[in-house]
């Protein structure tokens, strides 16, 4: 494969590890952030400042900027998390729109809306983000089947009921908040190290209204679906760069086609192309036995 072709499948990889952040907040536990997209900014522009100013390893600053997104998602999350689901959403949403202008006031440190490019190379970030990839989407696969998960289920699927449980839902909910914004930080900091350059309009309340998109289109409640959907639908675009439409390229055009998607799918598939199905090892085997069942079958009729 050519250079192109692996920065898509790269791009791909990294939307895949920003929906799992959105999966576990919203189809686990039911919350609603559309600020997603300033969690990956501040770890992003904390990690490469702090590395180039203070000359120190993108390892060590990587784990400074995670941890000040879970800082600033748990401060967020103290008071919002107590108000409606509704509110809170907007609040995310605020927030994403202040870090951005944060950022273009900042202009000595971050270089303002003209954009940080002084990220050092990293070797082999191909692989490197293959497998952050896989590492991220094992976690969540993991976090949805473990205790911590079920909880989180509870709670989407009726708070009261799983405060009448013992479940302390304030709490759960910082706690995946912060667990989400960590899985977006670390999408950004990937983002900057793969495209060695970040701007304020990278990290917009577009990018994390697209997270919701693809979750939603995939399956609210699959996590095959949020990566399958991540992954394709992050690719289809840029197949389609040379495909011209009114004079201009059909990527100009994509997140309208996403939104003629999402209306397709909430009046065809409301809970998402798989809903709730999940892909596995037995499920491969079972289609595999029936395809072949299928072809002996046929082969026995044309004899």
């Amino acid at each position: 494969m050519n250079s192109y072709q692996l920065g898509l499948i790269m791009n791909s990889c990294i939307s895949v590890i920003q929906v799992m952040g959105v999966f576990i907040i919203t189809s686990l536990a039911g919350m609603f952030s559309l600020g997603q997209a300033s969690f990956m900014a501040i770890s992003a522009y904390f990690t490469f400042i702090l590395a180039r100013s203070l000359d120190l390893p993108i390892i060590l600053t990587a784990i400074v900027g995670l941890g000040i997104s879970a800082l600033c998602a748990f401060i967020i999350a103290i008071p919002t998390l107590k108000l409606r689901k509704d509110y809170f959403a907007l609040i995310t949403m605020g927030f994403g729109e202040m870090i951005s202008a944060i950022v273009v006031m900042c202009e000595k440190y971050t270089n303002g809306s003209i954009g940080y490019s002084r990220i050092p190379k990293v070797e082999h970030i191909f692989w490197l983000i293959l497998a952050i990839t896989a590492f991220v989407v094992y976690f969540a696969w993991a976090l949805k089947r473990s205790r911590f998960g079920r909880m989180c289920i509870a709670l989407k699927t009726d708070e009261t009921a799983a405060k009448s449980f013992g479940i302390d839902t304030y709490r759960l909910k910082i706690k995946v908040f912060i667990i989400a914004s960590c899985i977006s930080g670390l999408a950004g900091i990937l983002y900057g190290l793969k495209n060695r350059v970040i701007t304020p309009d990278g990290f917009s309340w577009n990018l994390s209204a697209e997270m919701q998109i693809f979750l939603f289109f995939g399956g609210t409640n699959s996590l095959t679906g949020a990566v399958l959907s991540a992954f394709l639908l992050k690719l289809l675009p840029e197949m389609f760069r040379s495909l011209e439409l009114f004079g201009q390229s059909l990527q100009v055009y994509r997140t309208a086609f996403y939104c003629v998607l999402i209306l397709l799918v909430i009046n065809f598939r409301p809970n998402g192309i798989l809903g709730e199905k999940e892909f596995s090892i037995t499920t491969v085997r079972r289609w595999v036995s029936r395809l072949l069942g299928r072809k002996k079958a046929e082969g026995g009729q044309d004899d």
